[in-house]
C-alpha cells in the first residue's frame, strides 16, 4: 500500500528526501507526495529542482488552501516557522492569533481535522520545549490529544544520527489509532566535517583582513569581561569533535550561514590572526551523499 504525503512549509522537502532513502533501502515500500505548501520563490525553486515531478502539486499558503479540495493523506508532515522560537530570532513566540510567523502552527489544524491523517510529524527548534514556550508547545499537543492522536516527543541532534553538526530539533510524531512508539537510539558519528567540506575553496569564501580583525577585536572585548562570547574557527580534526556548530541563518540576511574554520591542520585558535578562515554556507546533503562511500573505503 503507497503511503501517501502531505507536507507543509516544505521548503526543498528534506522529509521527502528521506522518504526516499526509506524506499531505496526497502524497495516494497512506496509513497506519494499528494500536495505540498511553500510560498518562498527559491524554496520554491529548489523543490521544483529536487522533484520536477511534482511541482505542479503545491498548494501554495497554507491560510489559504482549500482541504476539501486536496487529496486524502496518511503522513502531515508540518515544520512550521521557528523564526519566532529559535534562540537566534527575536522570540517572539507562536501563540494563536499573535500574527508571528511562527502561529501559522495552528493553521495546520484545519489540514488535520479535514484530512485526519492516521501520522503526524512535527519539526522545530528545540527552544519550543523550553521553559519559555512549553506552554504554547503543550497546548498544541493537548489539541492533537482531543483529536484522538496519540503524541511522542524528544528532541534530537543531527550529530547522533550520522550528519556531522550540533543541530538540536525537536520532534513530535503522533498516531491517530494507539500506537506504541520509541525514539530511535543514537548511531556513532562515522563522517566527519572534513570529510563533507570542499578541498578547493573559492577566493570569496576566505574572510577578508578587515574581517580577521572585526573578529580578534570582539574577542578582546569579551574576553576582558570575563564573558564567552568568543568567535572561534571550527576544529574540524576528530580532537575537535569533527562536527560543525549548529548552521543557523540570521533574521535579515539573505546569506548568513556559514562555518568558520581554519586553514591551519590543526585549527588552533591561535593560529586565528596569521591564517587566512574560510566561511562556508554549502549545503552539506550532496556532500554527505557524494563523499561518504569514498571516505568509508579510506576509514
Amino acid at each position: 500500500m503507497k503511503l501517501r504525503v502531505f507536507t507543509a512549509f516544505s521548503g526543498y522537502d528534506s522529509q521527502c528526501m528521506a522518504l526516499q532513502r526509506i524506499a531505496e533501502r526497502h524497495p516494497d515500500f512506496e509513497f506519494e507526495l499528494v500536495g505540498w505548501s511553500e510560498i518562498e520563490r527559491n524554496a520554491i525553486a529548489a523543490h521544483d529542482a529536487v522533484f520536477p515531478q511534482w511541482r505542479d502539486r503545491n498548494y501554495g499558503d497554507i491560510c489559504e488552501i482549500d482541504w476539501t479540495k486536496v487529496p486524502d493523506f496518511d503522513l502531515f508532515t508540518y515544520s512550521s516557522p521557528c523564526q519566532d522560537f529559535s534562540l537566534a530570532g527575536v522570540q517572539r513566540g507562536g501563540q494563536e492569533g499573535s500574527g508571528t510567523r511562527s502561529s501559522l502552527l495552528w493553521e495546520c489544524r484545519r489540514a488535520i481535522l479535514a484530512k485526519r491523517p492516521r501520522f503526524l510529524l512535527l519539526e522545530n527548534v528545540s527552544n519550543l520545549v523550553s521553559e519559555k514556550f512549553i506552554k504554547t508547545f503543550s497546548k498544541w499537543e493537548q489539541e492533537l490529544a482531543s483529536y484522538g492522536y496519540d503524541n511522542y516527543y524528544k528532541v534530537l541532534n543531527a550529530k547522533d544520527y550520522g550528519v556531522p553538526q550540533n543541530r538540536e530539533r525537536v520532534f513530535l510524531v503522533s498516531f491517530l489509532h494507539s500506537q506504541i512508539f520509541n525514539f530511535p537510539k543514537p548511531v556513532p558519528l562515522e563522517l566527519r566535517l572534513k570529510d563533507v567540506l570542499e578541498d578547493k575553496v573559492a577566493e570569496r569564501y576566505y574572510l577578508s583582513e578587515k574581517a580577521i580583525a572585526g573578529l580578534l577585536e570582539h574577542n578582546e572585548k569579551h574576553e576582558a569581561r570575563g564573558t564567552g562570547f568568543l568567535f572561534k574557527p571550527k576544529d574540524i580534526s576528530v580532537n575537535g569533535g569533527g562536527y560543525a556548530n549548529c548552521i543557523a541563518t540570521k533574521p535579515g540576511y539573505e546569506t548568513g550561514t556559514y562555518i568558520l574554520c581554519s586553514d591551519h591542520p590543526s585549527g588552533e585558535t591561535e593560529q586565528l590572526a596569521e591564517q587566512r578562515h574560510r566561511g562556508s554556507g554549502r549545503n552539506l546533503s550532496d556532500n554527505l551523499q557524494r563523499r561518504k562511500g569514498r571516505n568509508a573505503e579510506n576509514r
